[in-house]
């Protein structure tokens, strides 16, 4: 493997501190050519086509991916401090807020009482939307519609890996609801959950369990009960290297307290993002990062970064080795905006693109 042949993890920032899973590496040619890979595209256009757009005019397209640049994950057998217990990223305060969410209402069908109408899948409401209102250190300027990431080693559940919850319209409703209701006399069992014990909050606080402001939504037993997730999140099933595996952005989803396998659980995250403006814009500043081999712009900046790394792919070395595709997914080329047979809809975003990208 070109990541591990070329030494990039000597001297580099990772966390936990103590004993390093996630590494602050963005642009190792394993990670670029992996992002690039014609499957790994294939597979995030699949994905995105099941998003729908109720706003025809809104301009997105999801035949399109971007390239996002992220970390990676190597995580050791035994460890149990990179614990990620359920939690939702996208921002979590903001989900309630009129300058959040609010700014595409894309929830209102749920605050309105009328939550079975409330559609997952629905794109054009996210593309005002404002995820990280409080310049979190894991906030994603980016629209993701899926968190995904490439597998580096065999895993299955109980070894570091991923656990999810599927429910995702169901629970999505119940922890925007939840700080409105609490509980009766009953503190435990059935009695506690029965909905006889649960009333309308009066007066209400602005309390919204598990959410923080510069943090992404955090769930558990003794804040968010009626999702059981003691046996609703369950495990993926087992991967192996190469095995991409994505998930809804509002899912909620944790790893393995304890990794209790033989070999290490790795990962690149690569999660699947359409093209919008908005992502246009972020995909400009992100280009400009990679030229220079320093984080991504959503990342802890830093001096030297990779620029100085043995082995560093440079922009003319990716423009003659990956795909048109691939290529245009880091924003080094224009998007075909007027090729005969492009829908129209994705060519006013990619003719939107190409202006961003300073390509027109």
């Amino acid at each position: 493997m070109l990541l591990l042949r070329d030494l990039w993890f000597d001297d580099f920032v990772g966390f936990p501190t103590e004993n390093p899973a996630v590494y602050e590496l963005y642009w190792s040619p394993s990670q670029i050519l992996a992002r690039a890979h014609p499957n790994v595209l294939r597979a995030q256009a699949f994905l995105m086509s099941h998003w729908r757009s109720a706003d025809n005019s809104a301009l997105i397209s999801t035949s399109n991916p971007l390239s996002y640049a992220d970390r990676l994950r190597i995580r050791a057998p035994g460890d149990a401090k990179f614990a990620l217990g359920p939690h939702i990223d996208g921002g979590s305060c903001e989900r309630w807020e009129e300058d959040g969410y609010g700014r595409g209402a894309v929830y209102d069908a749920i605050m309105a009482g009328n939550w079975e109408k409330y559609d997952p899948w629905e794109a054009s409401c996210r593309l005002p939307v404002k995820s990280d209102l409080y310049n979190g250190p894991g906030g994603c300027s980016m629209f993701r519609m899926f968190q995904g990431w490439l597998a580096m080693s065999e895993v299955e559940g109980g070894e570091g890996h991923l656990m999810v919850c599927p429910m995702i319209k169901e629970a999505t409703a119940y922890f925007l609801l939840r700080p409105f209701f609490s509980p009766g006399r009953a503190v435990d069992g059935s009695a506690y959950l029965h909905p006889d014990n649960w009333t309308l909050e009066n007066p209400t606080s602005s309390v919204l369990q598990g959410a923080v402001p510069a943090n992404g939504q955090e769930l558990n037993p003794s804040l968010h009960p009626h999702l059981g997730l003691e046996d609703t999140m369950i495990h993926i099933p087992r991967v192996r290297p190469g095995d991409y595996v994505a998930w809804h952005c509002d899912t909620i989803h944790a790893v393995d307290k304890v990794h209790g396998g033989a070999s290490d659980s790795s990962v690149m995250y690569i999660p699947a993002c359409p093209l919008t403006e908005a992502n246009a814009e972020y995909l400009a500043r992100q280009r400009e990062t990679f030229a220079e081999g320093l984080p991504a712009p959503d990342f802890p900046a830093s001096d030297e970064g990779e620029s100085q790394h043995r082995g560093r792919l440079t922009p003319e070395y990716v423009m003659k080795n990956i795909s048109m595709e691939a290529q245009r997914a880091m924003g080094l080329v224009p998007f075909p905006a007027e090729t005969k047979g492009v829908l129209e809809q994705d060519r006013r975003v990619m003719r939107r693109a190409n202006e961003i990208l300073g390509f027109a």
